[in-house]
């Protein structure tokens, strides 16, 4: 006997959301699945994830999500080190190579440009659906990670949109894209820190600004403006004197040095290493959102199919129930062009099909009301989603609790249903008796008619 299935993990989740992009673009044969599914011994939320497991299996997704992570840690190292050697690149840049002087006006503007450029379009995109999270190395990571695994030809594109969609679902796109590419951003300044301060304090370098245009107040300005929070901790600011003055003496050169360094941690490295701390705790916060929403269509139609399928545990006739409800039938739009007849517990001397209904049925089926067949027969009903079935049934037969859990399971797997009365002549008080049955039961619209022109009419 199975057990209560575990909670869904982000892999089922994921898993669960891939096979329903996969289904958009047609249902899968999926009979096997959601016989086991219904077995399994939890609520809808487990079987349909139990059903999703079995599919993603059978097409590769579990596989393909394995190889994804086992290439996540390394697609991540290789950013790193990318952004490290550019870091360590645009240092040197700025330490201006063998001349020793430093526009600190060029150097603030190379260390923090791009920085804060993708840094306002990522909390752009945190309020405004701009796409900003595509300009962040958190989603060059993600699309990385899917072609290295997977390639074009896997089902790592499927996967990747899967779980972006779960993402965006419970609004954890920015933050779990925004955690690696803050992450990223934050080694990036402490590797260009470390190696800006090795030279500082081992080089002799000249600090001072160049301007063609501009006014002198305007750096005077700028330096005590930006320097103010620096300042709190500890880091000095330049007086009008140092900054105006073309070649300040050694002290002047220290609080410089110290005002760039100072910049370049209050402006760079803190935002950054804060919003890494901030997206990690938003993402374990929301984490238990990332589940699949079974108030789409989608789901809803598999959780009919759950209950037309389970076995019923009342076999015994209950004369105190309440008014039963609606049968539940497929949509058009997941129906296949196909018109299945079906013999319920007819006499073996009974021809079926008739010579009326064998030209137009796609597919003739017939039961004699055993638990085997009746479960083939749902599991073929399932596969091909006909548009139209017919059940003939005889008409001297009496109706009961089984028969019209057989109708319901067959109504839930087709998207029109009709029944034929075998051996019953039209008006006759068998067909009144079965309409007053179809009509207790609930199931009036499924109707009951003796002729082949009744039963077929309406239906080319």
């Amino acid at each position: 006997m199975n057990s209560v299935a575990p909670r869904s993990s982000f892999q089922d989740a994921a898993i669960t959301e891939a096979v329903q992009l996969i289904e958009a673009t047609g249902p899968l044969d999926d009979a096997q699945a959601v016989r086991q599914a219904i077995a399994l011994h939890g609520d809808a939320a487990a079987r349909i994830a139990e059903r999703a497991r079995l599919l993603g299996r059978r097409l590769g997704l579990q596989a393909e999500l394995a190889r994804a992570r086992a290439w996540a840690p390394w697609v991540l190292l290789g950013l790193v080190a990318l952004i490290v050697v550019a870091g360590l690149t645009l240092a040197g840049n700025v330490l201006g190579g063998g001349q020793r002087q430093i526009n600190v006006v060029v150097a603030l503007a190379s260390l923090l440009g791009l920085h804060l450029l993708t840094l306002l379009l990522w909390l752009a995109g945190l309020v405004l659906p701009l796409g900003a999270f595509q300009a962040s190395f958190g989603w060059l990571w993600l699309n990385l990670t899917a072609r290295v695994a997977g390639g074009r030809r896997g089902q790592a594109p499927v996967l990747l949109r899967a779980i972006t969609r779960l993402l965006a679902r419970a609004r954890l796109l920015p933050w779990a894209l925004g955690l690696a590419s803050h992450a990223i951003w934050t080694l990036s300044f402490a590797v260009v820190l470390a190696a800006l301060l090795f030279a500082l304090a081992f080089r002799n370098y000249t600090l001072s600004w160049e301007t063609t245009i501009l006014e002198p107040g305007f750096f005077v300005h700028s330096v005590q403006l930006l320097g103010r929070a620096p300042a709190w901790l500890g880091f000095p600011v330049p007086d009008a004197q140092a900054v105006l003055s073309p070649l300040a003496a050694a002290s002047g050169q220290r609080a410089w040095a110290l005002w760039l360094t100072g910049c370049i941690v209050v402006y760079g490295l803190l935002p950054r290493l804060a919003l890494a701390l901030l997206s990690a705790a938003v993402c374990a916060q929301r984490s238990k959102a990332l589940q699949p929403d079974l108030s789409e269509p989608y789901f809803q139609r598999l959780l009919a199919r759950f209950e037309a399928l389970a076995p019923r545990q009342i076999v015994d006739a209950d004369p105190g129930r309440t008014a039963p409800g609606r049968p539940a039938h497929l949509a058009a739009g997941d129906t296949a062009d196909a018109l299945v007849a079906i013999g319920f517990e007819l006499p073996p001397e009974q021809d079926w099909p008739p010579a009326a209904l064998a030209a137009a049925a796609t597919r003739a089926l017939r039961i004699d009301g055993s638990a085997a067949q009746r479960r083939e027969l749902l599991d073929t009903l399932a596969r091909l989603r006909p548009r139209r079935a017919v059940i003939g049934c005889r008409a001297a037969a009496s109706p009961d609790r089984g028969t019209e859990r057989f109708l319901r399971e067959v109504m839930a797997l087709c998207g029109e249903c009709r029944l034929w009365l075998l051996g019953a002549p039209d008006d006759s008080a068998a067909r009144s008796r079965w309409q007053a049955w179809l009509a207790d039961a609930g199931l009036d619209a499924l109707g009951a008619e003796a002729a082949p022109e009744a039963v077929m009419h309406g239906w080319a």
